[in-house]
């Protein structure tokens, strides 16, 4: 597929986005916005996973962060929100050099594991420091007023907050594509293809990868930063380990090292959950069983097996 039928399919797609909600019920409006801003999450962890090889259990940390982050800033000063999506990405990015420091000097299933534990220190906190974070009850009761840039909107509508968050992911998700396709991502590559060799080049591992995990944590504090206000709550389940494997399967259900694939893997979660709930109350049960075969028969993701079967398909005419 050439450049310019990408970019129109790309268009056409963003186009169709846009006029959801004059085209769809306020359900499927909600639907959307939890499919974009859980996307974004799942996209900033496969920066980690996917393109780097480093495999976290406490992304929902920065997660977390973010949403506290707009949650608090949104009750106390009112701020815009514009302002308060700024500091969620500085405090997640803030939090994930922090924990990264410590984290990336390890490898593989010990990496896991202490993302595990800092990630379950961040709840911890969130859970335990009432006189901030309100404790188990969380931080709600707050407005979302104004957007920023002297923008007048109604940001409690559902059709206006879904097509501000969607123009808010697709400009994040455009930075994420510009980093994983630059140098710096070349060499994210590498290195979770032959970190020795990459090594041997001369180059810093720990500092490439614990710059993949600050710019990560930073997304992933954006994501949390649009979820609070579409909550209109920000809690510490937000920041606990069964979050963090959200976004661990949405990358292996859409594509693991597939740009598009975690916002594909988002889609497909969140409409199985939501069918799913819709016909039984064991549908953790039976959302389990999907899952897990599709992840059995899918094994490079549903978009890379279907990007496989296309390329197999062409080299199977070509003479």
């Amino acid at each position: 597929m050439n450049l310019s039928l990408r970019l129109f399919f790309a268009l056409a797609a963003l186009v169709l986005l846009y006029a959801l909600p004059a085209l769809a019920p306020f359900f499927y409006i909600f639907i959307g916005t939890q499919i974009l801003i859980l996307g974004l999450f799942a996209a900033s962890f496969n920066l980690v996973f996917g393109y780097t090889g480093m495999l976290s259990f406490g992304h929902a940390a920065f997660y977390g962060m973010g949403a506290y982050a707009t949650a608090m800033l949104l009750q106390s000063l009112q701020w815009p929100l514009l302002a308060c999506l700024l500091v969620s990405f500085v405090a997640g990015l803030v939090l994930a050099l922090i924990i990264g420091f410590f984290c990336v000097r390890l490898d593989e299933v010990y990496f896991a594991m202490l993302t595990l534990a800092f990630g379950m220190m961040v709840f911890g906190v969130a859970h335990q420091w009432r006189s901030v974070t309100n404790g188990s009850d969380g931080i709600s009761g707050f407005s979302v007023g104004s957007l920023g840039l002297g923008l007048d909107l109604t940001l409690g509508n559902p059709a206006v907050y879904y097509r501000v968050v969607l123009v808010i992911v697709v400009l994040a998700g455009l930075a994420l594509h510009r980093i994983c396709n630059s140098s710096f991502g070349l060499i994210l590559r590498a290195i979770r293809q032959n970190p020795e060799r990459v090594a041997f080049c001369g180059l810093n591992i720990r500092l490439y990868r614990l710059a993949a995990f600050t710019i990560a944590g930073g997304f992933a504090g954006l994501a949390g930063g649009l979820m609070a206000p579409f909550l209109r709550i920000a809690s510490p389940e937000l920041a606990h380990w069964s979050t963090s494997a959200e976004p661990v399967l949405m990358t292996i259900l859409g594509g693991s090292g597939y740009f598009l694939g975690p916002f594909l893997g988002a889609g497909l979660f969140v409409l199985l959950e939501t069918w799913i709930t819709s016909l039984t109350q064991s549908w953790m049960l039976f959302l389990g069983i999907i899952l897990a075969l599709m992840v059995m028969f899918f094994r490079r993701g549903v978009l890379g097996t279907v990007l496989d079967a296309i390329q197999a398909r062409q080299r199977r005419r070509q003479p």
